[in-house]
């Protein structure tokens, strides 16, 4: 993924300024900044949620900034939006197998539910229970399990760990380094620095909807000003 001068907002507000990026493939690289820096709304623009305002944005050699959300879908651009996105008056179950409401992801529902449980075998032991009944750290589960039913190749999280406990949050970044290591290409907004660069291959960090300063996850969390700002250091 390449994205080019990017312009993106909400009305009149502009919250993306001429932002370029590139997303190597099979790795995971990380946004970082700030509530109101321009996370969200990169992430929004990548997935046709947000209409880009100027700008082009490349997948697999392909630009696709002009595209809908469902066609990205369908190429297997799938975001995770920043809290629980699911359906609680369903089962945990149903709620998955709606998850897969592509046409591409409609053929593989069996495999994909099956990965989805393994992944978060929490949900197996609950997946005959109704998704509003579950702990906050469950429905973070299940609305990432939503995300992996739609069959990704590229998928963005939005600030997956936020208000969780630590245990949990701890076993979320576990999921999402398996997942890169399985092969998938992955965005991730989150406010944990420190653990997000320690599984990061790359980063950007966002100020007043700008990229001011990118590097290797290492790199990063090695940066003095990065240790000021973020780990108090």
């Amino acid at each position: 993924m390449r994205g080019e001068g990017l312009v993106a907002g909400y009305g009149n507000a502009i919250a993306l300024h001429e932002v370029s990026i590139s997303i190597p493939e099979r790795g995971i690289t990380t946004l970082l900044g700030s509530n109101g820096a321009g996370k969200s709304t990169l992430l929004k623009a990548i997935a046709g949620v947000l209409r880009l305002k100027a700008g082009k944005l490349f997948y697999e050699n392909e630009d696709i900034s002009n595209y809908p959300c469902h066609e990205r879908v369908e190429r297997g651009i799938v975001l995770v939006p920043e809290g629980r996105m699911i359906f609680p008056a369903m089962t945990v179950h149903n709620n998955l197998r709606l998850g897969a409401f592509s046409l591409r992801a409609r053929q593989r529902v069996k495999e994909s539910v099956e990965m989805a449980y393994d992944y978060f075998p929490r949900l197996k032991e609950r997946r005959t229970q109704f998704a509003g009944t579950l702990s906050g750290g469950e429905q973070k589960m299940l609305a990432i399990g939503l995300g992996i039913m739609a069959c990704p190749r590229f998928l963005l999280l939005d600030e997956p760990t936020l208000g969780l406990a630590p245990l949990i949050a701890r076993n979320i970044f576990k999921t999402i380094d398996q997942l890169r290591t399985s092969g998938l290409t992955i965005l991730l907004a989150e406010q944990d620095v420190r653990r997000t660069l320690q599984i990061s291959d790359r980063g950007y960090v966002f100020e007043n909807g700008r990229a001011v300063m990118e590097g290797t996850g290492p790199v990063l969390l090695s940066n003095s000003k990065i240790s000021r700002a973020y780990l108090g250091m």
